[in-house]
């Protein structure tokens, strides 16, 4: 009969105990890997899809020029007799805007006007002697001549006294005035400065990849430093029909009506819609991922980031449109999204309440 030795019963003994022991401790390790294994959700910020127009737009800035602008210039030389209008008035087309010295000119009418007189008397009695057969022929054509040659001579000094009365060329807005009553005038000299501001043009230089898009009567916003929160509406009026080819641009000329509070001078923004979509899914431009060969954004749903792959379309400040790949009803990722993995846990925050600041005192 065999006997278990007491060694042997004690080593039996530690080994149960042992088993014992590491069951408990197994299933405390499977509990805390469990809590290991657990993703936390990641806060973010969303914002909602949201329906608009887009267009597809060209934008850049022009100084706005008159389409009505003359200088007033002296026909004749003279002293500057009366000086009629000054800066900010409006003037009409053909109004004498300063009057000369007009003595000489006076004499040389006159002096013209008798001669032609005279000669009218001599080419009458000249007539009526011919008539006769008492003169010659060539002596009444050659009183004939001097004749109309006198005409010719009072019609000219007649001219130069309408000149001695500068007028305006054009109706509108003297702009300038470089003349004082007394000062002396050169022929050819300006006087004046005449903008119309009934109609305004602003010139923008643009792509010659967009030539083919642009075209005449395309509507044109603006907007305008010394005008705030106002945005004026024109077209485009003439279209350059070669593209420079230093600087790759073509000419197109913007027009706006005046009388709005426009002024030649003025600063302007222009965007030149080239064509437009209504109703359309935009999301920030900030809701991209950047680093992706194709455009995608992620979007919230049941607690959970979605990778959503999307189709764009045109962009306009920082909305880009969405043609496909989400609905109206979704809410994309604005901040937060790197940390963000397709199918992670997120937790939406809440948008920040808007800051109010006290108004500082007003300055002198």
């Amino acid at each position: 009969m065999n006997r278990i030795s007491p060694s042997r019963t004690g080593v039996a003994f530690a080994l149960a105990l042992a088993v014992m022991t590491a069951v408990p401790a197994c299933k405390k390790a499977e509990k805390d890997d469990a809590k290991t294994d657990k993703v936390e959700a990641v806060p973010v910020e969303v914002t909602a899809v949201r329906t608009d127009s887009v267009s597809n737009s060209f934008s850049g800035t022009a100084p706005l020029e008159a389409k009505g602008e003359a200088q007033v210039v002296a026909k004749t030389s003279g002293v500057a007799r009366q000086v009629l209008f000054e800066e900010g008035q409006f003037v009409r087309a053909g109004q004498t805007m300063v009057r000369l010295e007009s003595d000489r000119q006076r004499l040389q009418v006159q002096q013209a006007s008798a001669q032609v007189e005279k000669l009218q008397r001599d080419y009458a009695r000249a007539e009526a002697l011919a008539r006769e057969q008492l003169i010659a022929r060539s002596d009444l054509d050659r009183i004939r001549f001097e004749l109309a040659n006198a005409r010719s001579t009072l019609n000219l000094a007649q001219l130069e006294l309408s000149y001695t009365n500068v007028t305006a060329p054009i109706s509108g807005t003297v702009a300038s005035r470089s003349i004082k009553t007394g000062n002396f005038v050169q022929i050819s000299s300006p006087i004046y400065r005449i903008v119309s501001s009934q109609l305004l043009e602003a010139v923008i230089n643009v792509p010659e990849a967009e030539k083919s898009k642009l075209q005449v009567g395309l509507p044109v916003q603006m907007t305008v430093d010394a005008m705030p929160g106002q945005t004026f509406e024109g077209r485009i009026s003439r279209i350059a029909p070669v593209v420079d080819s230093g600087s790759g641009t073509f000419r197109a000329v913007a027009a706006f009506p005046g009388g709005v509070g426009l002024q030649p001078g003025m600063f302007g923004r222009l965007s030149v819609a080239f064509d437009q979509h209504n109703n359309a899914m935009l999301v920030p431009r900030a809701a991209l991922l950047e680093g992706e060969q194709n455009s995608a954004v992620f979007v919230v749903r049941n607690g959970k980031a979605v990778r959503a792959p999307i189709t764009t379309g045109y962009s306009q400040g920082e909305w880009i449109e969405v043609r496909s790949g989400i609905t109206t009803q979704d809410r994309v990722i604005t901040a937060g999204k790197a940390a963000v993995r397709d199918g992670m846990p997120v937790t939406v925050l809440a948008p920040a309440a808007p800051q109010t600041t006290a108004p500082s005192p007003a300055t002198r």
